[in-house]
């Protein structure tokens, strides 16, 4: 069986150490022999505990593995696994906050995913909801870009954005979209509500059916010569007013 097949190939200190960590399953770790020798006794010790295979090989077999940036590690895990809606509020729960979650509407790129994610873990958020079709899922790419938050951020997936926006609202989440001409600037969003940003795809934005859903959109002012930001440049900015609005300073 060719573990390449029927895993997940993650590379990296920060992701290979996240998974680990988070102890989800590893099946093979391998490490450069180049690699300094207290990471490498370290990696070592941990992926004996996780119950992996680890081995120490030649860069240049890593180089077959991952043409990227592996840092001379390289590890072969089980799939990612997503969660369940109901995942979100339990999270939400525990953390005694109001729901605090991010919709992807149907995002492409899996380095704005990866980079959503990891904001998505330093602001708190309780979980990012994806579409099943027409949008990246969780990736080897991802997991490298999020360095390290895709162990602590719950993914869910849904076959129907539209549909999942009706179940939030039910359970009292309001749903705030994205738009150039909204009439509500984003640093008006009030921290306080249980809600869930919407964020559109790279090129057309939030689809037509997702924008009527949302209870209201809000903008972001652009006051120079380019007519938008990038995706995970503005998930970050609209995730950190909330995260301002809920943890005031003083």
């Amino acid at each position: 069986m060719d573990p390449q097949t029927h895993e997940e190939l993650i590379s990296g200190k920060n992701p290979v150490f996240a998974a680990l960590e988070s102890g989800r399953p590893i099946n093979k770790l391998f490490l450069s022999e180049q690699l300094n020798p207290n990471l490498q006794r370290k990696l070592t010790n941990l992926g004996k505990r996780a119950g992996a295979v680890v081995q120490t090989v030649p860069r240049k077999r890593l180089d077959q593995l991952d043409n990227g940036n592996h840092q001379g590690i390289v590890a072969f895990v089980a799939p990612y696994p997503y969660s369940e809606l109901q995942d979100l509020f339990d999270r939400a729960e525990a953390s005694g906050e109001p729901p605090f979650f991010i919709i992807l509407d149907e995002l492409e790129d899996p380095h704005n995913l990866g980079s959503i994610l990891r904001t998505a873990d330093a602001v708190g958020a309780h979980g990012v909801i994806i579409p099943k079709r027409r949008s990246v899922g969780l990736t080897a790419v991802v997991a490298k870009t999020a360095a390290g938050a895709l162990e602590h951020v719950p993914v869910v997936r849904v076959t129907n954005i539209s549909n999942t926006i009706e179940l939030l609202k039910e359970k009292h989440v309001w749903v705030v979209g994205t738009e150039a001409d909204a009439d509500e600037d984003y640093r008006q969003l009030a921290g306080d509500l249980a809600i869930a940003l919407v964020i559109g795809n790279e090129g057309k934005g939030i689809s037509k059916l997702v924008k009527k859903k949302c209870d209201w959109t809000v903008s972001l002012p652009m006051t120079g010569h380019v007519s938008s930001l990038n995706a995970s440049v503005a998930a970050a900015l609209l995730l950190y007013e909330v995260r301002r609005k809920r943890t005031p300073v003083g």
